[in-house]
């Protein structure tokens, strides 16, 4: 690396920017060069130069801050007792005028070490749609298991949207392809499940697994959601993802109900 191998002093500012932006600095930090990268700063008086230096410590800085936050979230799965497979269950879609609710149960291996962690994971509402799914395709590619079901419009029409949670709930527990010793669920326990259950208030923000969950089921959906909108074209299905905004609740009302609305949410707006 020519700011190591030549020095800071002998290249310009947009020659230390290219080096810099080469590789991330979280790499350099992993490969064990950060330190060195930092001291080549040490006599330097450009003040653009020293500009990459501070942004590269804000980087570190956050990424760290991210790891220990990410870990508290992991010890928090582990701190239930000795168990082996840890599950968190999550679903999306209770609230919509459309479309189905989905869950989502994540076994993740919570003894990794700090490179291994799924970092960003929270409740899936505070992240970014794009980061949501680069998110899901990690959190699937690295849990030990996951499993998806979903509940139409149409069972939560004929049983009710309290069955249909704990349906989705359990049918994704019960389809792992790996047995959870302990399913945490997120807000209240899981009816006539036959695996240990602990609930978790706020438990997307506070679980890796049940975080995992969240993503994985919310992305699943949004993505379903997409796929009905270029079916049923009025109802801006792909912003609203179902739910009673006004430009859904104007179009309920212009063009009427959908195949996949739920009538017993909509008795009070048609």
């Amino acid at each position: 690396m020519r700011i190591i191998n030549e020095g800071i002093a002998a290249l310009s500012f947009s020659e230390i920017k290219a080096e810099i932006s080469q590789i991330p600095v979280i790499d350099y930090y992993r490969n064990g060069k950060l330190s060195e990268v930092i001291k080549c700063f040490e006599n330097e008086k450009r003040k653009n130069v020293l500009s990459i230096k501070t942004r590269i410590e804000k980087e570190l800085d956050s990424y760290l801050t991210e790891i220990n936050r990410v870990k508290k979230m992991y010890e928090f799965d582990k701190a239930f007792g000795n168990y082996k497979y840890v599950a968190g269950v999550d679903e999306v879609g209770r609230g919509p005028l459309a479309g189905p609710i989905v869950a989502c149960s994540v076994i993740l291996d919570l003894n990794v070490l700090d490179e291994d962690l799924i970092l960003y994971l929270n409740d899936s509402k505070k992240v970014k749609e794009s980061k949501r799914e680069e998110l899901s395709e990690i959190i699937k590619e690295k849990a030990v298991s996951y499993s998806i079901a979903v509940s139409s419009n149409e069972e939560i029409d004929e049983k009710g949207i309290a069955f249909s949670n704990n349906k989705v709930f359990l049918d994704s527990c019960n389809s792992l392809t790996v047995k959870p010793d302990l399913v945490l669920s997120d807000g209240y326990l899981v009816k006539n499940i036959q695996i240990e259950n602990k609930s978790v208030i706020k438990g997307d923000t506070k679980s890796a697994s049940i975080a995992a969950a969240s993503i994985v089921a919310k992305v699943y959906r949004d993505n379903l959601m997409k796929k009905y909108a270029e079916k049923y074209p009025y109802y801006d299905f792909e912003k609203n993802v179902g739910y009673g905004t006004p430009n859904h609740i104007e179009a309920l009302k212009a063009y009427g109900k959908c195949e996949i609305h739920r009538n017993s949410f909509l008795t009070k707006l048609l």
